[in-house]
C-alpha cells in the first residue's frame, strides 16, 4: 500500500455531510420558489424591454448633449451629491471607528458603538431617503443625508476592522524612541491606516453612485426621477439618453476606482 492509497483511507468520509447540505439547499431552493408567482402578461414586458433598448440605440440627442437641463446636468448632480455624501459619511465614520476597535477604547464601549454601528446598517438605503424626504423635502439635499448615513455604517465597520489589524511595534518602537503622542499617531497611526481608509471611502463612493440613481426614484435628487418620469411617459428615447449617461457615468467611476485602489494597495 503506497502513501496515496494510506492517505485516502485515512481521509475522512465527508460524502454524507455533502449530501445532506445538497438536501438542504434543494429544499430551500423548493421552499422559496414556492412564493414565486408568474403572471400571464409577457408579451406587454416584453414589448416595454424592446422599447427600452430601442431608445438605447436611437437617445434623444437633444437631451444627451443639453449642458443645462440635461443628462449631462443631471450627471454633475448625481456624481454631487455621493461625493458629498460619501465625504460627510466618512469624517462621521472615523471617530465611530475608532470608538469600536477593542484595542483603542476596550470591550465595553466597543461593544455599545458596534450595536449602534449595526443599527445604522440594518436600515436599507431607500428607506432612508424616504425618511430625509419627510424631513427636508425632495430635492438633492436629502440624498446627500442618505448618503451620508448610510456611508457611515459601512465605513465605520471596515474602518474599524482596520484599526484592529494595526501593528502595535511600530508604535511602541516609536514610545521607545521619545516620540510624544501626536509624534506617535503622525507616523505610527496615520501611515498604517491612510491608504486602507483612502481605498474603503473610494470603494463606498462608487455604490454610491449607483444608490444615488435608485433614491431618485423617490424624489432624493440625482438622475432616477427623470428617468422613471420619462419611462411612465413612454418617452424611450429620453430614457435611452438618459440610461446611456449613467452607464457611461458608472464606466468611468468604476475605471478610475479601480486603478486608483490598485495603486493604493501596491503602496
Amino acid at each position: 500500500m503506497n502513501a496515496m492509497q494510506k492517505q485516502l483511507i485515512l481521509e475522512p468520509k465527508s460524502g454524507r455531510y455533502k449530501l445532506l447540505i445538497f438536501i438542504l439547499i434543494l429544499t430551500a431552493l423548493l421552499w422559496s420558489s414556492s412564493t414565486l408567482e408568474f403572471s400571464a402578461s409577457g408579451m406587454g414586458g416584453a414589448v416595454i424591454a424592446r422599447n427600452i433598448f430601442l431608445g438605447i440605440f436611437n437617445p434623444d440627442t437633444a437631451i444627451l448633449f443639453n449642458w443645462q437641463n440635461g443628462v449631462p446636468f443631471l450627471l454633475l448632480e448625481t456624481l454631487a451629491i455621493a461625493f458629498v455624501g460619501t465625504l460627510v459619511g466618512s469624517i462621521l465614520a472615523i471617530p465611530l471607528a475608532f470608538l469600536s476597535s477593542q484595542n483603542v477604547v476596550g470591550r465595553p464601549i466597543s461593544y455599545v458603538t458596534s450595536l449602534f454601528i449595526m443599527a445604522i446598517r440594518t436600515i436599507p438605503v431607500f428607506v432612508y431617503g424616504l425618511m430625509f424626504i419627510r424631513v427636508t423635502g425632495p430635492g438633492p439635499f436629502a440624498g446627500l443625508l442618505t448618503m451620508a448615513l448610510a456611508s457611515v455604517g459601512m465605513l465605520s465597520k471596515l474602518f474599524a476592522e482596520t484599526i484592529e489589524e494595526l501593528d502595535t511595534g511600530i508604535i511602541e518602537s516609536l514610545d521607545a524612541a521619545g516620540c510624544n503622542g501626536f509624534e506617535k499617531i503622525r507616523y505610527g497611526v496615520i501611515p498604517q491606516l491612510a491608504s486602507d481608509f483612502l481605498s474603503t471611502v473610494i470603494y463606498r463612493f462608487d455604490m454610491n453612485i449607483r444608490d444615488v440613481a435608485v433614491l431618485g426614484l423617490v424624489g432624493a435628487g440625482g438622475i432616477g426621477a427623470p428617468l422613471i418620469f420619462a419611462m411612465n411617459s413612454h418617452r424611450w428615447n429620453e430614457a435611452g439618453a438618459i440610461i446611456i449617461g449613467l452607464i457611461l457615468l458608472v464606466f468611468i467611476i468604476e475605471w478610475l476606482s479601480t486603478r486608483i485602489r490598485k495603486k493604493l494597495a501596491r503602496g
